[in-house]
């Protein structure tokens, strides 16, 4: 990075109506290496099972010792994971799961209703769980437990029976140890341990070890998502999630140096992220500007090259609109996994902001609050999909059945007009059984 970083400044009223578009597109990512080396994974897990996955382990994770008798991580392995972890560490993994599952149980809707639309006519709703249910908890550089809990307690919460969590082994053969302790707090039992592309297969066809699932929800690396892709008709899942994306609005009555701190958030996640600040007034967006190399110089040499590369090109910098309406408009048209709002008054603008799949507001509202534990899911819709999706939630672990009822004083009513809609549309049985067969037939009982 140089001495002095240059940063991306786009005015919208100087842009172009194609230049404009362009300002809306997200990095993607090319899965065709992936599409052509994933059917062969596909495969073995689907003839071989856990044994595939065993040489799997071996081979991606590096994971030696993994067998085909030992995918399941154990009671014991549970119970050693909370002796590894330091108490402060279990402290805030308990914290986390609690604001969650308080979130999420707001979601959660009331097991059945009915209501009668007319005399005689009664109809309703009754929520299940889907079930059997795969959740993904990605490792690769690190670990993830704050994703074992977003897609865990949401299921849990569902009421999803005995969810299983797939996530890839260590080198040493094991679990991430805060991984299990986080299922274990979010009340999930079985962990599996499968990574990739192997996971999807073994939760699209099923292993000894791990059962057929309908469905399957978590992000995961571009492996992981070839494999969704490709087994799409084989087990459910949301839409992949891209690469991270934040956008700051910002007006003047805060500290330049908050949006300084903030855009840095999701831009160190990798140069593929985006992340803008949006402003109406140049004084502003020029402190910010200056404010921004003190916060780089205090991340790692690597977190910094990536918020730079963000910062520097065209999926990312400073937005300068001609008034607020401009600005407001441009969020949402961008429609952001990331949205903050730093402003004095930040929930004045609540109400023109429409697509943004997480909204933080004012200037204790930091997004690694959300990333981590607040309770909303940090599993977001990405490149512009929170125009039409919502974040992970209950409700992607539960379906609905809708429920009619009618008597005879509700049949007499609906059933004439039921067989002028049949008729017209040439459907004879369907005019037939509201015709008076019908009524012939239960007068006779």
């Amino acid at each position: 990075m140089a001495n002095q970083p240059s940063f991306s400044v786009f005015r919208l009223s100087d842009i172009s109506v194609d230049d404009y578009s362009a300002l809306l597109k997200r990095t993607e990512d090319d899965l065709d290496f992936f599409l052509e080396r994933v059917p062969e994974i596909i495969e073995a897990v689907r003839l071989e099972g856990d044994t595939a996955l065993a040489r799997f382990g071996a081979r991606f994770e590096k994971a030696e010792s993994l067998t085909s008798q030992s995918i399941l991580a154990t009671k014991s392995d549970f119970e050693k994971a909370f002796n590894l972890l330091p108490p402060e560490l279990i402290e805030t993994l308990e914290y986390a799961a609690d604001n969650i599952r308080r979130f999420h149980e707001y979601q959660k809707p009331q097991p059945q209703w009915r209501v009668e639309i007319r005399p005689g006519i009664h109809v309703g709703e009754k929520a299940v769980p889907i079930s059997p249910v795969a959740l993904y908890s990605p490792r690769g550089k690190g670990s993830f437990p704050s994703v074992t809990l977003m897609t865990s307690i949401p299921a849990i919460v569902a009421g999803v029976p005995e969810p299983i969590i797939l996530t890839p082994p260590g080198p040493d053969g094991m679990v991430d140890p805060a991984t299990l302790v986080a299922a274990k707090l979010a009340g999930v039992e079985r962990v599996a341990k499968a990574g990739g592309a192997q996971a999807v297969a073994a939760a699209a066809y099923g292993t000894n070890s791990i059962p057929k699932c309908l469905k399957i929800e978590g992000p995961g690396s571009p492996w992981f998502v070839a494999a969704k892709k490709l087994l799409s008709s084989k087990i459910s899942s949301r839409l992949p999630a891209g690469p991270s994306e934040v956008m700051i609005l910002v007006d003047d009555t805060i500290d330049p140096a908050l949006a300084a701190l903030d855009i840095l958030i999701e831009c160190e996640h990798g140069e593929d992220s985006s992340g803008f600040i949006v402003t109406w007034s140049e004084q502003m967006a020029e402190k910010i500007i200056e404010k921004i190399p003190f916060y780089l110089s205090q991340l790692s040499e690597e977190r910094a090259k990536f918020a730079h590369a963000v910062l520097s090109g065209s999926q990312g910098g400073i937005v300068i609109a001609e008034s607020k309406s401009q600005a407001i408009k441009f969020v949402n048209d961008y429609a952001p996994e990331h949205l903050q709002i730093l402003s004095e008054q930040a929930d004045s603008y609540l109400s023109s902001i429409l697509n943004a799949s997480e909204i933080m507001l004012g200037t204790y509202s930091a997004g690694s609050l959300a990333n981590y534990l607040l309770g909303p899911n940090c599993v977001l819709p990405t490149s512009g999909a929170a125009a039409v999706h919502s974040p992970l939630g209950v409700m992607d672990f539960m379906k609905t059945v809708s429920i009619g009822e009618v008597s005879k004083a509700g049949f007499r009513e609906a059933a004439p007009k039921t067989h002028i809609f049949a008729s017209y549309e040439g459907f004879d049985a369907h005019a037939n059984s509201v015709s008076s067969a019908r009524l012939d037939i239960l007068e006779k009982k």
